[in-house]
């Protein structure tokens, strides 16, 4: 039987610490994080997401700005607005939420925000250095850095271990199986055009699937007491949100799974309320 990492206990947890440090940065230095979401057009989905990072940002004590953007803007436009908030010193941390519409040029935006105010870890200078697995202080994308937490909370070591990565977006895949490479694990990363991944996810002993197709994985696919992450977030036929992997079918034969909802998505949001914080620290750090 699995141990459940408990995703919402872990993030309750994470945003307790994360509070703590706020309120420290206010006492300590007169300085409180500031962090600005800038949405374009009325994407629901989208909507929602902005709607509980600006919620949490508040509740942690985190100054949060939320710029909602006409779905006509010109890439121009919304360079200038990202270029005000890089050149203001009071805001920490700076993300565009996606999608967008059809007319910008979202590498060219990320590219645009100043890579020490890039909280979601997309900026090709902080990608760079985590490739590297660079020394200093930078930000990485959210997800997998609070994977990455679980992990270190559940004590599971990734020295020495087998470990797949399904999936190779830039906002998942790659710097996920980056950070596990970086921790000592012998990393494979599949995908579409991988033929037959049964031959790797029966090898190994760390899981990560973000494929957001159902039943990426069975008990079939896995070898018993594997650990098993899942970052899918996927709509089945009864209409409820479930992940990529069969949870029911795997329950008995893994040592740790993660639930979808309630495992890897609120740490996601945690972990950028932490990261944001973390970003006012450092800039502290630059300045002293």
């Amino acid at each position: 039987m699995a141990t459940i990492i408990d995703g919402r206990a872990l993030a309750k947890k994470l945003n307790g610490q994360t509070s703590q440090r706020v309120e420290k940065l206010k006492q300590a230095h007169g300085m409180t994080p500031e962090l600005v979401v800038i949405i374009v057009g009325t994407d629901s989905a989208s909507q929602r997401y902005v709607r509980n990072k600006h919620r949490t940002a508040e509740q942690l004590g985190i100054r949060s700005i939320v710029k909602e953007l006409p779905e006509s803007i010109s890439q121009e436009e919304l360079l200038n607005v990202v270029r005000q908030y890089n050149e203001d010193p009071e805001v920490t941390g700076i993300l565009v939420q996606d999608p967008l519409p059809k007319q910008i040029n979202e590498k060219l935006v990320t590219r645009s925000i100043l890579p020490e105010k890039d909280v979601d870890g997309f900026h090709p200078v902080n990608v760079g250095k985590l490739f590297l697995n660079d020394t200093t202080k930078y930000p990485v994308a959210c997800t997998p850095k609070g994977v990455m937490t679980m992990f270190d909370e559940y004590q599971i070591d990734l020295k020495g271990k087998n470990a797949v990565m399904i999936g190779r977006s830039a906002i998942v895949g790659k710097p996920m199986a980056a950070l596990m490479l970086n921790a000592g694990a012998s990393v494979s990363i599949l995908h579409l055009l991988t033929k037959d991944i049964t031959q790797y996810t029966k090898q190994a002993d760390i899981i990560v699937s973000a494929t957001g197709s159902l039943h990426t994985l069975t008990k079939n696919d896995v070898k018993p007491g594997a650990v098993v992450i899942d970052v899918g977030q996927n709509i089945n036929e009864a209409g409820h949100l479930v992940g990529d992997v069969d949870y029911d079918d795997l329950f008995d034969e893994v040592s740790y799974i993660t639930p979808v909802p309630g495992g890897v998505g609120p740490m996601t949001i945690a972990t950028l309320m932490q990261q944001t914080v973390d970003l006012a620290e450092w800039s502290l750090e630059r300045d002293q």
